[in-house]
């Protein structure tokens, strides 16, 4: 049975961040007190950007053993890395190249190339050889950060894909028609398999997604977001007044 998720509001953009840095430095001490090492899935998009911009800075710069940290993508656009529309290219610019990491912890989705399909193939593997998982067996993230669409979408899973439908594989390559476009993303098992899904939403174009996300009827097809239901993990939102704006909830 899924856990029944966290709604954590805060009073602004910022604060979600924040709260989002703070729960970072805390879950990556816990899983490196526990296991040695801190595995994340980084999440895509504009919204993470001020909470990269933070993990940056002083006191959490200071304060996370980055040796023992290792970074993933949930998902990531077909471009190369230096272009502007990299998930990869937006964090190695706003926090990777600012913190004492390892270049071998950190992992980007494989962009090179011209076969999306080969690049998920490429992608599954470096998982399960990280994770020493065998196939038919998921992997469990530590931390995986995710978004949400206005469309219900979160990472490259988006209404109507293919898929939503995938049991088995880690990785697969999704053709966004309205994007016009070929992304790479982690698969709905695989992202329900964490330990801590941390979704960040804020702004008021976001409520109405929120609303029917959290409170509406379960339609995972029309609201991909409704397919991270953590079995056992810890499912968390983490939103700002705006995008709770419409929510019944107190």
């Amino acid at each position: 049975m899924a856990v029944h998720p966290q709604v954590v509001v805060t009073a602004s953009p910022q604060d979600v961040s924040s709260e989002a840095a703070a729960r970072f430095q805390r879950l990556a001490a816990d899983s490196i007190a526990a296991a040695g090492r801190f595995s994340v899935a980084l999440s895509g998009g504009s919204t993470p950007r001020a909470l990269y911009r933070l993990l940056a800075a002083p006191p959490f710069s200071e304060a996370i053993d980055w040796p023992r940290v290792h970074l993933f993508w949930g998902d990531e656009r077909f471009v190369p890395a230096e272009h502007p529309d990299s998930n990869y290219g937006l964090a190695r610019e706003a926090f990777i190249s600012r913190v004492p990491i390892p270049a071998v912890n950190v992992h980007p989705i494989p962009t090179e190339g011209s076969d999306p399909e080969a690049a998920a193939a490429r992608y599954e593997e470096t998982l399960r050889q990280f994770f020493a998982a065998p196939e038919g067996e998921m992997p469990h993230f530590d931390l995986v950060l995710l978004g949400l669409g206005a469309d219900g979408h979160t990472a490259s899973l988006f209404p109507g894909s293919p898929a939503l439908d995938e049991h088995d594989r880690l990785v697969v390559a999704t053709y966004v028609p309205k994007l016009s476009a070929w992304r790479l993303t982690l698969t709905p098992p695989l992202l329900r398999g964490a330990r801590h899904v941390l979704f960040l939403v804020a702004g008021l174009d976001k409520a109405s997604a929120l609303r029917e996300v959290l409170e509406g009827p379960y339609d995972p097809y029309r609201l991909p977001a409704q397919l991270v239901q953590p079995d056992e993990g810890d499912l968390t939102w983490l939103v700002d007044e705006a995008a709770a704006s419409l929510l019944k909830r107190g």
